[in-house]
C-alpha cells in the first residue's frame, strides 16, 4: 500500500448529503475483484449522461477538477451497502483523501485499508473547505497526516483527529497483509519450532 505523509493536490467540492456506495460505484461494475479500472465508474450515473457522453454540470467533469485528489464532501459520505469497490474507484480515480463531519463505518474502515484518508472535521470547517474547494483551480489543499493538519489557499489550518494505528498504518503504508508480514520472523520462527516438537503436522 502507498505511504501517506503530506498529500497535496486540488480539493473537488460535493455537496450531495448521504451519498452512498451505489452511488459511488454503481453495481453494474461489480463483477470484477480487480482493484485497478474501476475509476472509470466513479460516480458513472452522475458522471455520463444517458447517451454516454460527459455530464458537463459534474464537479469531477470540470476542466479544474478532473485531477481532484482529493474530495470535500457532505454528511454521512459512504453510507449503504459494504462493497469495497467504493474506495477501490476512488483510489483508481486518483482520490486518496475525502473529507466529511461523517461516514458510514464499514465505508469508513474500508478506506483506512485501502490506503485513502477519511477525515472527520466539524460543520464549521468543513464550510470553510468547500469554500476553498469551490475556487476551481485555485483550490489547492495540503493534507498533512504527520501533523493531522489540513492546510488552505490561504494559509488557514484545520486539525483533525485520527485513531493513532490507523495513522501509523497509512503513513508506513501497511495494509493488513503489510501488517501480517511485519511479524514474519516471528511466524517462521513458530513454524521450525513446532516442526520440530511435532513433526507429523
Amino acid at each position: 500500500m502507498e505511504k501517506f505523509t503530506v498529500l497535496e493536490g486540488v480539493a473537488a467540492p460535493m455537496k450531495l448529503v448521504n451519498v452512498d456506495t451505489d452511488m459511488i460505484i454503481p453495481k453494474q461494475y461489480l463483477k470484477t475483484i480487480q482493484r485497478t479500472g474501476l475509476g472509470k465508474g466513479l460516480f458513472s450515473e452522475m458522471r455520463y449522461l444517458d447517451d454516454g457522453a460527459e455530464n458537463p454540470a459534474f464537479v469531477l467533469n470540470q476542466p479544474a477538477y478532473r485531477s481532484s485528489k482529493i474530495l470535500v464532501a457532505g454528511d454521512n459520505f459512504g453510507c449503504g451497502s459494504s462493497r469495497e469497490h467504493a474506495p477501490w474507484a476512488l483510489l483508481d480515480f486518483g482520490i486518496r483523501c475525502v473529507i466529511s463531519t461523517s461516514f458510514a463505518d464499514i465505508f469508513y474502515n474500508n478506506c483506512f485499508k485501502n490506503g485513502i484518508l477519511p477525515i472527520v472535521v466539524s460543520k464549521d470547517d468543513l464550510d470553510k473547505l468547500f469554500d476553498d474547494a469551490e475556487r476551481g483551480a485555485n483550490a489547492t489543499l495540503s493534507i498533512d497526516l504527520p501533523a493531522q493538519e489540513i492546510r488552505g489557499p490561504d494559509g488557514g489550518v484545520v486539525k483533525f483527529e485520527i485513531d493513532p494505528f490507523r495513522k501509523r498504518c497509512l503513513v508506513e503504508g501497511l495494509d493488513d497483509i503489510g501488517l501480517t508480514l511485519q511479524k514474519a520472523p516471528a511466524i517462521d520462527q513458530y513454524e521450525t519450532t513446532k516442526g520440530a516438537e511435532q513433526p507429523w503436522l
